[in-house]
């Protein structure tokens, strides 16, 4: 998905649910912090997204932007309706969500999460795909693995989530020094 696609989804959800605000906690919220992000970054069709202020309308955004609708094919793209809690975020990870707001938004924002968060969030995930974002984040500059490592201890996760977060950050940390 591409920042003008984003941008898309954003104007759309808000058109749907009736609410300007729009938070994308997904893999394409890097788009906020890297509006060109390329390859692993991008490579997602689907970006997650809810109302700010009334998350129930997820279910709205999901019914007429989602998978299989005619928004998802027209424009091959979609947006995947969630509720905060799909995020496994750590301690204050709303207070720094990044907007996104221009004229292809029409006055709606989209409210992304901020890179370390995201990234954090995909490291709890710990599926293939996530780490395979985690690396290219990492490689590109886009967080830092001391503050990855500072956020991590605030995350809303029992000592085996924990434990994972810190295994697959090292191995991704491996990876990217090894490349």
């Amino acid at each position: 998905m591409r920042r003008d696609e984003l941008e898309h989804v954003i104007r759309a959800a808000a058109d749907v649910t009736g609410e300007l605000d729009i938070v994308v906690i997904g893999s394409q919220a890097i788009l906020a912090t890297d509006p060109h992000a390329p390859g692993p970054l991008s490579a997602s069709m689907e970006a997650d997204v809810y109302p700010r202020e009334h998350p129930e309308g997820a279910t709205e955004i999901d019914g007429a932007l989602g998978e299989y609708s005619p928004f998802h094919e027209t424009f091959r793209y979609y947006a995947h309706g969630v509720g905060p809690e799909t995020a496994k975020a750590p301690a204050g990870w709303l207070q720094r969500l990044i907007p996104i707001e221009n004229e292809n938004t029409r006055g709606a924002t989209g409210w992304c999460m901020e890179a370390h968060d995201l990234v954090l969030s995909k490291l709890a995930a710990g599926r293939d795909k996530d780490l395979t974002f985690c690396r290219a984040a990492l490689a590109r500059g886009l967080v830092d693995s001391g503050e990855l490592r500072f956020r991590a201890a605030s995350m809303p996760l029992d000592q085996a989530g924990q434990d994972t977060v810190h295994a697959n950050l090292t191995a991704c940390l491996v990876d990217t020094d090894s490349t």
